[in-house]
């Protein structure tokens, strides 16, 4: 090999020659870098050549060769290079160079320290770093952190001496960089210790932590934007260390943090790092900020005082900026933590903002409302009366920011709470009306005419939302106020109104129904030329929303009148699919399973065409992309960043191209964890929900398409990106209860509860149950995404519940169901505990965030479902359950009591004299929830002691306490709220059947009659009816001297709605009608529902 052919050829690689670059580069790795010599001559080049960038690209490529040749040097030349190698980058000036330098020194001490030598090096680097020269400080600490990063495990034994060495090089008088150089290796010693096992260590490291966020601090006053960067990076990584290392100052941190966001005389840079540590401390530190007191209140209205930096000028397109980083937190917190340390504050606060006299406070008042309603509904919703005058006013606000802000926090309002806001429809939807119409008026100012294009977008949203929450009799009322002039939006010049207009034209549809039917052609005329436009973004946004409107209008109107519309929507789906559109295709989907569920089997002549398409979704590659960037970015050489949501690899940081893959050495499975979130995967997701919808509602049709359909699914079952995962769990659990109920069609066999199951399913059904149970179980146990696990629990319940057993004969899936939920509902689960935990720390206030609660709630449902498919055998399973679900029925949280208490009542209600030998222990607890402060606690409580009463054969213990039941139901049957009504009447008439001897049946039966009909729990029903009847059976004289009142009662719930009654119930009904009629036919003749079942 000729090294002047060598040097000429790296150095042709310089130049800006893209031909000569290729050629250059083919040659060095064809016939030069195979060979040792090649490494060798490089380290020459680096260390003494007088070219800045001719040394940068030896450096670059020694790096890649070290791992490869280093070993094959002659070990008598090997001192001499290392030696001229760390002095030369001692002395270098250019830090780009020093930099690579360090980080080739490092790949060789890696080599060297596992086989045993340089082991002067570290003596040399500590020698360097406490040199009188600055430059030689910088450059020893900065060896020291890529030999920290390269081979740490080599440092083991010597962290006490690091620390004492970094204490020094911390406080560095004389160098920044040399400071942070410090900081960023302390990062790499945190993930050295090992805090059970090394207590010393671990107190060294508390010891400087505030020395390391002094250098932050400095960064920051310095406005020294690389090393502000760099010293953010090292806080973010400490954050996924054992949390044993930030507990001293965990505190401090967040408040210096904190602080820090909210002071404008930083960068604004600094700031919205500030409040990314903190995002990233939310999600993978939640319980460590639950347990710190007030660290969640003082957050929110630190984000909020934030948020008062809103200005008219604020775009929505506008990079990431402080005060909408910060409401991004406020989101993150509502759904993080309690509602008691985020939304208590906030709404405490909310007066102030939405009540000043600033336009950017009543903005952001209104703004942080609707950030967090998404994570804490349900006590947003109890609070709406209070907050309702308060919104209506911003709506009306005479500054056109403030409404535009009132808007969106509206249409986020009702995302989250349409039933709730539906019932201040009669002030909403004219305050709406009255914006949307403000802002159609022309404006000859283009500034002016800007905001009101906004406000016709945000008025749109909002009538979006809200009318999607309407109930068709008050959707109605408002179609001629709001169709006409939304119609007229559709013509509007500006592309984006009109597709908001559409928008809120498909929801006003979707809950109108068949009353839209008069607005219907013309509508959907309007629509139809938007269908095919595909000349720009703008364009195929619109299309996307005009397809979807036309879905919702589908659903509404039903199959016949939309007929017409299918085969050309269909044609334009499958075209979208092909413009290169994500949200296009998305919603392309999203129509298939619209049409799917309005025509069920008659969509079967598109199957081949929607599942071909869905199928090829789903095998979509997902490859990580690669860029080339300038020689700037050689810090981040191979590794990989997130840019516009996806995962780029950074490849050779030059103008040459670089075959990553053709060199050793490199490790991608340390960025696994890393992987962003590609649109491809969300296209996924929701492909695999439209594959279940079209399955589900196709059913047999789909049977040739099945096999194929659960291999696809099967594969992304542990897919990186949660949202997958979740829907291909959730899909195949779709499939298995769609293949089940085709089989009960076929055989006419219903299962009954217990193991063995009564009968054998299909072997189709077999084999589709061991698929399911293998895939969910590979997920379930271990997952950390609550959503994910949130998901997995609604589907198991839901299946038991409609399948039964079956499933639970799988091998395993049983127990281990059983430990899960037990895991999930004493909150040990994965995905309830901070990154990195073992074991769940236990809070002085235990509650929980509304997200995390639904967890629990989910699992508890899959409780019920197994004792439904078990029912008295699942007297067992219950002792897993018995104590944790006591335990939530004693909690200070009105919702987890009442929850916990439901559980009790349905476990109770399947499981029959299984809850026998549990009889002494429920029954005390119920008795005490009957006088529960909460109504929905005391409504349960009434329920399950009614089941307990009628199932446990332990009547020696419960009928001492039939008094004080009967006692404590009587504040009950005089309430005016009809589920307390419903349970206590149910309650009471369990306790007849039980032991009528113990109840004063004359004296009860007129209350009760006087109750009926039951407005809310038809449920409940069944118990009163099968009492009253048993009454008759008997010819109690009570009873039938209360015929008059009864008669109007048993027309009524054999009238509609016909599911006020099961049909076993129904027929006992009946009975006693015609026992009537045969007795004194004048008392049924004036009914007409009467006298048809005679």
């Amino acid at each position: 090999m000729d090294q002047q052919k060598f040097l000429e050829l790296l150095q042709s690689i310089q130049i800006p020659d893209t031909d000569r670059v290729k050629a250059a580069t083919t040659e060095l790795r064809k016939t030069y870098y195979p060979h040792p010599e090649s490494l060798l001559w490089l380290l020459h080049i680096l260390t003494s050549h007088d070219n800045p960038e001719l040394q940068q690209s030896a450096a670059v490529e020694a790096l890649r060769l070290v791992p490869k040749h280093w070993a094959a040097q002659p070990e008598a030349q090997k001192p001499a290079i290392r030696e001229k190698l760390l002095e030369s980058t001692l002395n270098e000036e250019k830090s780009l160079v020093r930099h690579s330098s360090a980080r080739v020194i490092a790949a060789i001490a890696k080599v060297d320290l596992e086989d045993g030598q340089w082991g002067t090096l570290p003596g040399l680097l500590a020698q360097a770093a406490t040199s009188s020269k600055a430059a030689h400080r910088e450059v020893g600490v900065y060896i020291l952190f890529t030999l920290l990063e390269a081979a740490g495990d080599a440092f083991e034994d010597k962290i006490p001496s690091l620390f004492a060495l970094f204490a020094n090089t911390i406080k560095d008088p004389e160098s920044a960089e040399v400071r942070i150089n410090t900081l960023m290796c302390l990062s790499r010693v945190a993930m050295l210790i090992q805090p059970e096992e090394d207590e010393e260590n671990l107190a060294r490291f508390v010891a400087s932590f505030p020395g390391m966020v002094a250098v932050l601090k400095a960064a920051v006053d310095e406005d020294n934007e690389e090393h502000t960067m760099k010293a953010f990076e090292v806080f973010q990584s400490i954050l996924g260390c054992d949390t044993a290392l930030i507990n001293t100052h965990f505190k401090d941190l967040l408040t210096f943090m904190a602080d820090l966001a909210a002071n404008t005389n930083v960068s604004e840079d600094s700031r919205n790092q500030a409040l990314s540590f903190l995002m990233q401390a939310v999600r993978y530190r939640k319980m460590k900020i639950q347990g710190t007191r007030d660290m969640g209140e003082n957050l929110t209205i630190k984000c909020m005082q934030i948020a008062t930096e809103i200005t008219d000028e604020d775009d929505e397109d506008d990079e990431v900026n402080p005060h909408r980083s910060a409401l991004g937190l406020l989101d993150l917190l509502a759904s993080s933590l309690p509602p008691r340390q985020i939304i208590v504050p906030l709404l405490k606060a909310l007066p102030e903002y939405i009540n000043s006299d600033k336009p950017n406070f009543r903005q952001a008042g209104i703004l942080s409302l609707g950030m967090c309603v998404e994570g804490a509904p349900d006590f947003i919703g109890t609070q709406l009366e209070n907050l309702m005058p308060g919104v209506l006013k911003l709506l009306n606000d005479p500054v056109i920011g403030v409404r535009h802000a009132a808007l969106n926090g509206v249409a986020r309002l009702a995302d989250d709470l349409a039933e709730d806001l539906s019932k201040h429809h009669a002030d909403l939807v004219p305050s709406l009306l009255k914006n949307l119409d403000a802002a159609s008026a022309q404006s000859s100012n283009e500034a002016e005419q800007k905001k009101n294009l906004d406000i016709l977008k945000a008025a749109c949203g909002a009538l979006d939302s809200v009318t999607d929450g309407l109930d068709q009799e008050i959707m109605t009322q408002y179609l001629p106020e709001l169709v006409p002039r939304l119609g007229r939006l559709l013509s509007h010049e500006d592309l984006t109104v009109k597709a908001s207009a559409a928008g809120a034209l498909g929801s006003i549809a979707g809950s109108a129904k068949e009353a839209f039917l008069p607005y219907f052609e013309q509508t959907m005329k309007a629509l139809s030329e938007y269908v095919s436009v595909k000349d720009s973004t703008e364009e195929l946004d619109l299309r996307a929303t005009a397809c979807d409107a036309m879905g919702s209008m589908a659903a509404a109107v039903g199959a016949a009148p939309f007929q017409q519309y299918v085969q050309p929507l269909m044609q334009a789906s499958e075209e979208g699919l092909h413009l290169g559109h994500p949200r296009l295709r998305e919603t392309s989907y999203i129509l298939w399973s619209t049409l799917a569920k309005v025509y069920e089997e008659e969509f079967t002549p598109f199957l081949d065409g929607v599942v071909k398409a869905l199928m090829e979704s789903l095998g979509q590659e997902e490859s990580d992309f690669e860029v080339e960037l300038g020689e700037e970015a050689q810090e981040i050489l191979g590794q990989e960043v997130i840019v516009a949501g996806k995962k780029i690899k950074i490849a050779t940081a030059s103008d040459e191209i670089e075959d990553l893959d053709a060199m050793e050495g490199s490790d991608d499975d340390d960025w696994d964890d890393l992987e962003a979130i590609s649109a491809v995967a969300f296209e996924k997701e929701i492909a695999l929900e439209v594959l279940g919808d079209v399955l589900s509602h196709t059913r047999n049709n789909f049977v040739p398409y099945f096999e194929k359909a659960i291999e696809t699914v099967m594969g992304l079952v542990e897919h990186s990106y949660e949202g997958v995962r979740k829907t291909a769990i959730g899909t195949l659990w779709r499939a298995y209860a769609c293949l089940w109920a085709l089989m009960e069609d076929h055989t006419g066999q219903k299962w009954t509860p217990g193991l063995p199951p009564n009968f054998q399913p299909s072997g189709e059904v077999s084999k589709l149950g061991e698929v399911v149970a293998a895939a969910t179980l590979s997920v379930w146990e271990e997952e950390v995404d609550r959503a994910v696990v949130t998901d997995i629990n609604r589907n198991v319940a839901a299946t038991l519940k409609l399948c039964g057993p079956a499933i639970l004969a799988q091998p395993n899936f049983a127990e281990r169901t059983t430990s899960i939920l037990a895991s999930i509902i004493t909150k040990a689960h994965f995905c309830q505990q901070d990154i990195g935990e073992e074991e769940h720390e236990e809070l002085e206030e235990e509650e929980s965030s509304e997200y995390d609660w639904l967890v629990i709630d989910t699992a508890l449902d899959v409780v019920i479902g197994l004792s439904a498919a078990l029912g008295e055998q699942f007297t067992e399973v219950w002792k897993v359950f018995q104590k944790p679900v006591m335990k939530y029925a004693s909690s200070q949280t009105n919702y987890e009591r009442s929850t916990a208490i439901g559980v009790i009542a349905e476990c109770t209600a399947h499981m029959g004299k299984g809850v026998t030998p549990y009889t002494q222990t429920l029954l005390k607890l119920l008795l005490h929830r009957l006088s529960d402060e909460d109504d929905e606690t005391k409504s349960n409580a009434a329920y399950a002691v009614g089941l307990l009463v009628y199932h446990s054969t332990d009547s020696a213990t419960y009928l001492p306490a039939y008094n004080q039941i009967l006692t404590k139901l009587e504040p009950l049957l005089h309430t005016k709220r009809a589920r307390n009504l419903d349970n206590a009447s149910g309650c009471v008439c369990r306790m007849i059947m039980a032991h009528q001897d113990k109840v004063p049946v004359d004296d009860i039966m007129p209350v009760l009659v006087d109750l009926l009909p039951l407005k809310e729990d038809y449920e409940e029903n069944k118990p009163i009816f099968e009492c009253i009847t048993g009454l008759y059976q008997h010819e109690n004289a009570t009873v039938i001297g209360l015929t008059p009142k009864l008669i109007p009662v048993f027309a009524s719930v054999l009238d509609e709605p016909a599911e006020q009654l099961d049909a076993e119930t129904r027929n006992k009904v009946i009975a006693v009608v015609k026992f009537i009629h045969g007795k004194n036919a004048s008392l049924i003749q004036g009914s007409e529902v009467l006298m048809k079942c005679i």
